[in-house]
């Protein structure tokens, strides 16, 4: 059995969890946008883009005061990955933005660094939301939940 054998859920340590949640509420310090991470074992799109799709409106991430959400989709098993962003942070900084961010991501799964991975390129959507979303004190809220989602 390799490594993409494993169910998502046990696929991470508790510590690696932990250290993915905690640079998801990090970065939302910085932002008014939203982070989401969602892993499953199997992708059942040809796609993985057309499946964040899917996963971003079942999380009602559509429903941010400034579509500015961010979901992090990875199915083991496939092997496969999507960084999907809401209308208002796509049109800030385009699809190349997200394309880095995937390449970034591959870069450390490629060195079995998964949850170092997931953790640092939330920080760097993080900073990116930030540019444009700044955190706001008396306006901002946390529209969605921080927890990593584990799908099948």
């Amino acid at each position: 059995m390799g490594i993409f054998s494993q169910k998502p859920v046990t696929f991470f340590s508790e510590k690696e969890k932990e250290n993915i949640v905690s640079a998801i509420q990090q970065a939302e310090k910085m932002t008014s946008g939203e982070i989401r991470v969602y892993i499953e074992n199997i992708c059942s799109h040809t796609s993985p883009v057309e499946r964040a799709k899917e996963i971003f409106s079942e999380l009602h991430m559509y429903e941010t005061h400034q579509r500015n959400g961010v979901l992090v989709y990875i199915a083991i098993k496939s092997r496969k990955l999507a960084i999907f962003g809401d209308e208002g942070i796509h049109q800030k900084v385009g699809q190349q933005f997200w394309e880095d961010a995937v390449q970034k991501i591959l870069h450390h799964f490629n060195a079995k660094h998964f949850a170092e991975g997931i953790a640092n390129i939330v920080l760097q959507i993080g900073n990116a939301l930030q540019t444009h979303f700044p955190f706001n004190q008396q306006t901002n809220t946390n529209e969605l939940p921080d927890d990593i989602v584990f799908g099948e």
